[in-house]
């Protein structure tokens, strides 16, 4: 196998819009380490094309989902400048021209004010290192045909990010941080399509906690030498609470929150 080779066989397919055979297929050697070796080439070429990356994005968090997508672990990969949309008063417009297959999730995402350090569980202690806790949505978009894939093919294929549509920011005081430790595992969230309820979530969906994918990411960025770890300034989106749901141009999506004061829901419209 040749991971520079697959990497811009993917970077082209993002580029493009299309599909691709399974990379695992084609190259049966080709586990979770080299999927995630396939990534740090991908970085390095997007880099180079201009493109800065300013977080990272974690999927396959909610444990639900595994078996629809033949998911064993979750896996992450970057964003970037090009990718996250801040959306304006809760609201925004995103084009789907050169998705495949995109789908949404709605999720939790943070700012780190300080680093994550491999090792730490405790949420309290994981919330002190975080500036603001924002709604968002990723959208996840699949260069294999019909969402079919090996676990290593997911973690090559940019984990499956396209765009992070990030809401109004909450910044987090530490008086608040014990209250939200339980907010955050028991808050609630629906998805709704032109105003009918798809799905509904919970925070406690994404790894048992939205602090606990943190820390999963951290934990697993600490065995992976071509990996930095997580960064002050990074902004990190923790896994989708309810189904990953296809999306289509002329449709509006909304997401609810309850229990978490202070996160407001967004709403899409895609066009084109």
């Amino acid at each position: 196998m040749n991971i520079q080779t697959i990497a811009r066989e993917l970077l082209d397919a993002l580029d493009s819009g299309g599909t691709i055979p399974s990379v695992v297929e084609r190259n049966p050697g080709l586990g979770w380490e080299q999927g995630y070796q396939v990534g740090a080439a991908l970085l390095k070429l997007r880099r180079a094309r201009g493109e800065k990356p300013v977080g990272r994005k974690i999927g396959f968090t909610n444990r639900n989902i595994w078996a629809e997508y033949g998911a064993t672990a979750p896996i992450w990969a970057h964003v970037y400048d090009r990718t996250v949309v801040v959306a304006e008063r809760h609201r925004a417009a995103v084009s789907l021209r050169g998705s495949a297959r995109p789908r949404l999730e709605p999720e939790i995402a943070f700012k780190l004010k300080a680093p994550i350090v491999a090792g730490e569980t405790d949420p309290a202690r994981i919330l002190e290192r975080i500036e603001w806790v924002a709604a968002s949505f990723e959208i996840v978009d699949c260069h294999f045909a019909d969402w079919k894939f090996h676990s290593a093919d997911s973690a090559a294929d940019f984990a499956l990010h396209w765009r992070l549509i990030l809401g109004a920011p909450h910044h987090i005081g530490a008086d608040e941080i014990p209250g939200l430790v339980s907010r955050l595992h028991d808050c609630r969230v629906t998805l709704s399509r032109n105003g009918e309820l798809r799905d509904r979530g919970v925070g406690a969906n994404a790894l048992g906690h939205p602090a606990a994918a943190l820390a999963h990411l951290a934990a697993v960025l600490a065995t992976q030498p071509q990996s930095a770890p997580l960064a002050a300034g990074e902004i990190i989106s923790t896994g989708t609470l309810t189904a990953a749901l296809p999306i289509r141009p002329g449709e509006t999506w909304s997401s609810h929150y309850e229990g978490l004061p202070g996160v407001t829901g967004l709403e899409l419209s895609f066009t084109n």
